[in-house]
């Protein structure tokens, strides 16, 4: 296994950058998901890696080795890709073995490599079958074996599971992190699907329009977003930023929108008075008592807990999180607080970075909520 390292990356495609100046450290045996929406920069930074796109600009880094110019076949690497790119005519065992075999090695080895590979994968009883005799899910695996058989530093997976459905994805995500477990390999994962990246990695890279917004693990990219843009992405639900006012006065901050004031604070020494973004979770809304007035608007019972949407003061709209079967009726109004430890304040900007100092470690933060009274 080995170290991944870009420095100062860049990409261009013509007069457009795709990926800006990209520093990214991806330890050895850490599983790191990049995480974005569509055009972000996440599936070039794969390919650069993968050397199936070369930097315009920068240097990355295998183990100690620069691999800027080097073809993928050089790289020590293994890359997964979103469509299973199985050989029909191929038995499972011949798909496997495929990789061994162009390279040149000797029949015996590849077919010990293949069975002790298919037998990590649960796939031995299918090695005879072809591709059209198999799921979704084991031609997935198959795929996964024809990358592991060859025992590469570094695995790539390009959204593997994305073709999958609900169930299937669930199941796999359990298989690929027991798996990365076993190998102890550095594998690094492009994902639009934020529940993948949360349950899988050990760090999440969250790209939008070519940069980096935070790299941290998934506890810390939740409760402790980089900036407004991470804030908005991570979560299901996400997270309700309202825009308002900042003000200081004798040392302490509050947080002023139609029909709300908050305390908030301490703030980091980049606050200044003007506007700025409140952010709460819905679970850390409180319904049901509190000085805001609201109603509600949409009820969305997902089984297990109830979401509610409420209509503020000023047009904006906030989401709680409540534990089934405890609902309101659409069109009643509600009281509402917010536990403000666990909320956010957002400088101005789609990017604004995130103002307040966290109030705890992340390991020993509460989930329970706590009324704050607020003055309006």
């Amino acid at each position: 296994m080995a170290e991944v390292v870009f420095s100062k990356v860049q990409k261009k495609f013509g007069a457009f950058t795709a990926v800006h100046g990209l520093d990214l450290n991806i330890k050895e045996g850490e599983f790191v998901a990049l995480l974005g929406p569509s055009g972000c920069g996440k599936t070039t930074t794969l390919r650069m890696l993968a050397g199936l796109e070369f930097p315009s600009s920068g240097e990355i880094r295998i183990g100690d080795r620069v691999v800027n110019d080097l073809a993928p076949g050089e790289r020590d690497i293994a890359m997964v890709f979103q469509s299973y790119a199985l050989y029909p005519h191929m038995t499972v065992g011949d798909n496997m073995a495929y990789p061994l075999k162009k390279r040149g090695v000797k029949r015996a080895e590849r077919e010990a490599a293949v069975a002790k590979t298919a037998d990590l994968l649960q796939l031995t009883p299918l090695l005879k079958h072809k591709p059209r005799q198999l799921s979704g899910g084991q031609q997935q695996r198959v795929a996964l074996g024809r990358a592991l058989v060859r025992d590469p530093q570094v695995f790539l997976l390009d959204e593997p599971l994305s073709n999958l459905d609900a169930k299937l994805r669930g199941y796999m995500r359990v298989e690929l992190v027991e798996l990365h477990h076993r190998l102890g390999r550095t594998m690094v994962y492009v994902t639009h699907d934020q529940l993948e990246a949360m349950t899988m990695s050990d760090r999440i890279a969250v790209m939008e329009g070519g940069k980096l917004q935070q790299f941290a693990s998934p506890a810390e990219v939740y409760a402790e977003p980089a900036n407004r843009f991470v804030a908005s992405f991570i979560g299901t639900p996400g997270m309700t930023l309202m825009d308002g006012e900042l003000a200081e006065k004798n040392g302490s901050w509050t947080f002023t929108a139609p029909g709300m004031t908050l305390p908030v604070g301490p703030l980091n020494e980049s606050a200044k008075a003007g506007p700025a973004c409140f952010g709460v979770r819905p679970e850390h809304v409180n319904i049901g008592s509190g000085p805001v007035s609201g109603v509600v608007q949409v009820v969305e019972k997902t089984g297990h807990e109830n979401i509610v949407i409420i209509g503020l003061e000023g047009g904006q709209r906030l989401k709680g999180r409540v534990p089934a079967p405890r609902s309101w009726a659409i069109g009643e109004t509600v009281q509402l607080s917010f536990d403000t430890s666990f909320a956010h304040i957002f400088a101005p900007g789609t990017h604004g970075e995130r103002l307040n100092v966290p109030v705890a470690p992340i390991s020993t933060k509460k989930t329970n909520l706590t009324t704050v009274k607020s003055g309006t």
